[in-house]
């Protein structure tokens, strides 16, 4: 079931912007949907390894991976009610048993090799059932 908040906190507003010009941008140009659910991070996570192995600088991906961290986040946030915090300039998702996520950073660390959007949410959504 997904969750939306009628009231989201200032810290959701650039997030989300980022999401969605994401989920804009790959279906305009790669004609990829993407559905805010767990099951479409898998393709997330593929699309960042395709580029990866592209050999893409990281100067070139930095706004698109911003982008897929900001989705996976959303991700999140409509699994388990989460809310997006920020403080200098970064970003986070707490979830409602106050444990913090980073999400854009974990697309960064995707993009690295070391990393798995599809993985942090099973482990924010995971640890909000328990």
């Amino acid at each position: 079931m997904t969750t939306r908040r009628a009231d989201r906190p200032a810290a959701a507003a650039r997030p989300v912007r980022w999401a969605a010009d994401a989920v804009s941008a790959l279906r305009e140009g790669a004609r990829v949907r993407l559905d805010y659910s767990a099951q479409s991070l898998w393709r997330v996570d593929r699309l960042i390894e395709e580029i990866r192995r592209e050999g893409a600088p990281y100067a070139a991906v930095e706004t698109v991976l911003r982008g897929f961290g900001a989705y996976a986040g959303e991700v999140v946030v409509r699994q388990t009610g989460a809310e997006w915090w920020a403080s200098g300039g970064e970003h986070w998702v707490r979830t409602p048993d106050g444990r913090l996520w980073d999400p854009v950073n974990e697309a960064r660390r995707c993009f690295a090799g070391d990393g798995s959007l599809r993985l942090l949410c099973r482990d924010a959504t995971g640890a909000v059932r328990r």
